[in-house]
C-alpha cells in the first residue's frame, strides 16, 4: 500500500510540474507575441529621442522627459504612477570645444569634447606641452617634476581580448574618471583622455570625470585624434609638440528633478516589489537612444505588456525611470533611501542599461544558495527558444546597486544584451534613434517581461 501511495504521489507531482511548465511556456509565448506584434517600445523611443532629445540632468529637456514619461504611464492605466523628488547636478557644456595639435607652426585640429563635470579653460584656451601616459600608475611614477605645467594625455586603449566589451570599458575607464584629478594633483594644467571605445573614428566619447579636489579642464579626444597625437609624440621630441584646448563648460546650482515610477499592485504581497528600471537622463551630444532610452522604454513596455495580457501579479511590479545616472546617481540613491524609509521589501531589481541590442540573458547578484543552478535547470529551458537563456552569476547596475545597502536581501539583476556594438556608440554623437534596431529592442522588452513573470510566479 505504501509503495502504491508513493508511486501515486510521484505521478501526481510529475503531472503537476509539467502543468506549471506548460502554463509558464504559454505565458512567455503570449509575452513575446505582444511585444513583437503590437509592441509600443520602438514608437515610444522615437518620441523620446526626436521630440525631446538629449536629457542631461538639470536641463529643460530632462524636465520635459519627466513630464512626458509620467503622462505615458498614466495613459497606460497602471495602478499607480508618481514622481520621486531628487536634487540633481546641473552641468552645461557651453560652446563647442576646440582641440589642436601644434607642431611648430603647424596646427592640426582634432575632435574633442569636454568630460562631464569638467571645468572651462580660460576664455582664450590653454596651450601647453603634452606628456603621454597609459595608466594612473605611470602618471604617479613620473611625479610632479615631469607633469607640472603640462597637459596630460591618457592613452590606454580598450583591450580587444575581452569578449564582453564591458570588461574592456571597466579596465580602461579609470583614466577618464580619476585621471584628470590625479594629474591636477601633480600640477598639470589640463588633461585629454582617449575615448573609451574600440572603434577608430573621429567621434569623441564624453562621460563623467571626478568632481572634487583640484579641478583642471579635461576633455575626451577621438580615437583617430589620439592615434595621431601619439604617433607625433613618438616621431618628435616631446617639447616640440604642444596641444591647444578650449572649452567653456560650467556647473550651475543643483536643480529639482524626479524619478518617474509606474506600478502594478501585487494581489498577494503588495509590499513586496520587483523593480525594473533604466535611466531617463542622457549625455548632451546626441539623443541618448541606447544610453539609456532603450532601457527606460523597455522598462515601461514590460509593465504595459503584463497589463495588456491581464496579468495580475502576486507581488507589486514597478517600472522606474531613474534620473541622473550619468553624472551623479542621485536618482538611484534617492530610490534606495525611500525604499528603506517606506519599509519596502524588494525581491529583485533589474537594470537595463547596456543598450537595446539582441538579448542574451541576465546576470544575478545576491541569489540564495543553489538558486542559480535551479534556474538553469528550469527557467533556461523556457527562455532558450527566445535566445535569452544565459543566466549567470554577477549582475547589477549603477541605479539599483544602492538598494543593496538598504534592502540587503534584494537580488540585483542585469539585463545582458549583445555587447559588441555598444561602445561604438556610447556617450558619443552617434547615440541616435537611427542606430536602434526595432526587433532587437522588442525582443529585449519581451525577455525582461518574461523574467519578471517567472520571478513573480516562482521566486528564487
Amino acid at each position: 500500500m505504501k509503495i502504491k501511495l508513493t508511486l501515486f504521489l510521484i505521478v501526481v507531482l510529475f503531472f503537476a510540474a509539467n502543468a506549471v511548465k506548460a502554463q509558464d511556456s504559454l505565458m512567455l509565448r503570449k509575452i513575446y507575441d505582444e511585444a513583437l506584434v503590437d509592441g509600443k517600445c520602438y514608437d515610444n523611443l522615437h518620441y523620446l529621442c526626436k521630440n525631446i532629445g538629449p536629457r542631461l540632468s538639470g536641463s529643460a529637456n530632462a524636465q520635459k522627459a519627466v513630464e512626458w514619461g509620467k503622462k505615458l504611464m498614466e495613459n497606460y492605466g497602471f495602478d499607480r504612477v508618481y514622481l520621486q523628488e531628487v536634487m540633481v547636478p546641473h552641468w552645461v557644456r557651453g560652446e563647442k570645444e576646440v582641440g589642436k595639435i601644434i607642431d611648430g607652426d603647424k596646427e592640426m585640429p582634432v575632435a574633442i569634447c569636454a568630460l562631464g563635470m569638467s571645468v572651462a579653460t580660460p576664455k582664450d584656451g590653454i596651450t601647453a606641452n603634452v606628456i603621454e601616459v597609459h595608466s594612473l600608475k605611470e602618471l604617479d611614477s613620473l611625479g610632479e617634476s615631469a607633469i607640472k605645467g603640462k597637459i596630460v594625455f591618457f592613452n590606454r586603449p580598450f583591450d580587444p581580448r575581452f569578449i564582453e566589451t564591458f570588461k574592456a570599458y571597466g579596465t580602461a575607464g579609470d583614466q577618464r574618471f580619476m585621471g584628470p584629478a590625479a594629474a591636477a594633483k601633480l600640477g598639470a594644467v589640463g588633461a585629454i583622455v582617449r575615448s573609451l571605445t574600440e572603434i577608430i573614428d573621429d567621434y569623441p566619447h564624453t562621460g563623467a570625470t571626478l568632481n572634487s579636489g583640484i579641478r583642471i579642464p579635461a576633455a575626451a579626444i577621438s580615437t583617430k585624434g589620439a592615434n595621431l597625437l601619439s604617433s607625433m609624440l613618438k616621431m618628435r621630441k616631446m617639447p616640440q609638440i604642444k596641444f591647444y584646448l578650449k572649452q567653456s563648460c560650467q556647473t550651475l546650482p543643483d536643480v529639482l528633478s524626479y524619478n518617474v515610477i509606474g506600478e502594478l499592485k501585487g494581489s498577494e504581497n503588495p509590499n513586496k516589489y520587483i523593480t525594473v528600471g533604466g535611466h531617463l537622463d542622457s549625455w548632451d551630444l546626441a539623443e541618448g537612444a541606447h544610453d539609456d532610452g532603450t532601457g527606460v522604454m523597455q522598462s515601461v513596455e514590460m509593465l504595459r505588456i503584463l497589463k495588456t495580457l491581464n496579468y495580475h501579479p502576486k507581488n507589486s511590479i514597478r517600472a522606474v525611470f531613474f534620473m541622473n545616472e550619468e553624472n551623479g546617481d542621485k536618482g538611484g540613491l534617492k530610490y534606495a533611501e525611500l525604499a528603506a524609509k517606506n519599509k519596502e521589501d524588494h525581491i529583485a531589481a533589474i537594470e537595463t542599461d547596456a543598450g537595446g541590442f539582441t538579448p542574451r540573458g541576465f546576470g544575478f547578484t545576491g541569489l540564495p544558495a543553489g538558486s542559480l543552478q535551479k534556474m538553469n535547470t528550469t527557467w533556461k529551458a523556457l527562455l532558450e527558444p527566445y535566445a535569452a537563456d544565459r543566466l549567470t552569476d554577477g549582475g547589477g547596475g549603477t541605479d539599483i546597486e544602492p538598494l543593496k545597502s538598504t534592502v540587503p536581501s534584494v537580488v540585483l539583476i542585469e539585463y545582458l544584451p549583445d555587447s559588441q556594438r555598444y561602445f561604438d556608440i556610447h556617450h558619443s554623437a552617434k547615440d541616435v534613434f537611427e542606430n536602434v534596431n526595432q526587433r532587437e529592442l522588442e525582443l529585449g522588452s519581451a525577455a525582461i517581461a518574461s523574467l519578471v513573470y517567472l520571478i513573480d510566479q516562482h521566486g528564487f
